[in-house]
């Protein structure tokens, strides 16, 4: 959709609501394209095998090369069952001659190192904000790796319903990227980016854990987690 809502002009940025800026996303977005349309994390190993050659999670786009997007077309498409879902998300559609990769750090897969510069939380098992609440999610029925994993998970969702024997969301193995997670909250409620109130909607909801104003209100500021990881890049 952003090529279309810019008017096919100038350059976007898209990136998952369950990716955060770790430094000045400008250093990307200012970056010369070299003619390409579309510059993107490579997958590798077993991510490229399930997901396809290239991580949409993160895109930097040319939208001027990007006029073949067309949203509702596309859509339509999809729910006609003419467009395969994996293959688009993956970029399968497009000529790899107008792809390029960037740098892992730009869309770092649940690890915060010196070379970081956007986070993605991508294991949904271990999202900061879901730990304890019940699994809300589907697990992948199409696994290519190992098919009889997914055999199972079909089996149980159709025998016993989309979420059963799923358990409750995991801690985040690494407490530095829960911690980061939190200080982001806290600056987003400080500067009325969220509201108290929309918190309280969510966990209401189940989609943030009930805890969530408690972990706020213990969090250190945003500065001081990143210049924690601004001494360890220099060193």
């Amino acid at each position: 959709m952003p090529p279309e809502l810019m008017g096919y002009q100038g350059k976007a940025l898209v990136v998952d609501p369950d990716v955060f800026a770790v430094s000045d996303v400008w250093e990307l977005l200012g970056r010369d394209m070299g003619g390409k349309a579309i510059m993107c994390r490579v997958h590798s190993g077993v991510k490229r095998t399930v997901r396809g050659t290239y991580a949409t999670s993160v895109m930097l786009l040319d939208c001027a090369k990007l006029k073949h997007w067309r949203t509702e077309e596309q859509f339509d498409a999809l729910f006609a069952f003419t467009r395969d879902y994996t293959t688009w998300m993956s970029l399968g559609y497009e000529d790899p001659a107008t792809i390029d990769g960037i740098e892992d750090g730009w869309n770092d897969f649940d690890h915060l190192g010196p070379d970081t510069r956007l986070i993605h939380n991508t294991r949904r098992m271990t999202q900061p904000w879901k730990t304890g609440l019940q699994v809300d999610f589907l697990p992948v029925e199409n696994f290519p790796l190992f098919p009889p994993f997914g055999w199972l998970m079909k089996a149980r969702r159709q025998l016993f319903g989309d979420y059963a024997f799923l358990g409750k969301y995991r801690r985040h193995p690494d407490p530095r990227q829960e911690t980061l997670f939190w200080a982001l909250l806290r600056e987003s409620l400080e500067y009325g980016a969220v509201s108290e109130a929309l918190l309280k909607e969510e966990m209401a909801r189940g989609h943030l854990r009930p805890d969530a104003l408690e972990h706020i209100l213990k969090a250190p500021t945003v500065a001081s987690v990143l210049g924690e990881l601004e001494q360890r890049r220099a060193a």
